[in-house]
């Protein structure tokens, strides 16, 4: 054989070798691929979109241990029992979809929004607190729009808005910012505008970093 075939066959068996490894390697990038899209939904709550509660937290928590100037805010559907019974549950459904779609439009692409259960809702989101009162009217004006359906009816939607800010309070504690913002919001209920948590907000009890005593904390745990 002469010395060009010999080259020729040791690249011929050096690419056929290269190409072998490279079949389960490629093998493992799609199976990554798949897994990391399969985690990314398990993160997400279907029918909003939203982070749900663990993956919201987790987010959360990085946001306010890396940046400054940041509120939590948070927010409960007005009224939406009262969509449920009289307009039936996709109704409902298609009320929860929207305000999941204008959080995260209002929020940003670098904001943590979740879905804690249920019509209420939570947002991390950097604002400083020169711009906060501004950018909640913003968004109470967001949520107060009226959701139409497929079918062409109209649903009249409401929301109540608290917020906590973390120069204000002093504090970036996700849990004491929640109750703060909790507190507020039912400070605020049904007036039809978002209100600002105080250092005041922030000794309140809490279940989960809600506020203690709201419907449903009673079988979290302990208040904090």
């Amino acid at each position: 054989m002469s010395p060009l075939l010999r080259v020729q066959g040791r690249i011929g068996q050096r690419a056929l070798l290269l190409t072998t490894a490279a079949v389960p390697l490629t093998g493992w990038a799609v199976h990554a691929t798949v897994l990391l899209k399969q985690l990314a939904r398990a993160d997400k709550d279907p029918l909003t979109g939203l982070l749900r509660r663990n993956a919201y937290t987790a987010r959360a928590r990085r946001l306010l241990a890396r940046r400054s100037d940041l509120a939590v805010v948070m927010v409960d559907a007005d009224h939406f029992k009262a969509v449920n019974d009289t307009m039936g549950h996709p109704a409902g459904d298609a009320v929860l979809a929207a305000f999941g779609a204008r959080l995260t439009a209002w929020a940003g692409p670098r904001a943590s929004v979740g879905r804690l259960g249920g019509d209420e809702f939570a947002v991390v989101v950097q604002v400083t607190a020169a711009h906060l009162e501004p950018r909640l009217a913003q968004l109470v004006r967001m949520l107060h729009t009226p959701v139409v359906l497929e079918d062409g009816r109209t649903v009249d939607v409401a929301a109540s808005v608290g917020a906590a800010s973390t120069s204000v309070l002093g504090t970036r504690d996700l849990t004491v910012l929640q109750r703060a913002a909790d507190a507020a919001l039912y400070d605020g209920k049904h007036s039809g505008r978002a209100h600002l948590a105080t250092a005041a907000h922030t000794t309140l009890p809490s279940v989960n970093g809600r506020r203690a005593g709201r419907p449903g904390t009673a079988v979290w745990g302990r208040a904090a």
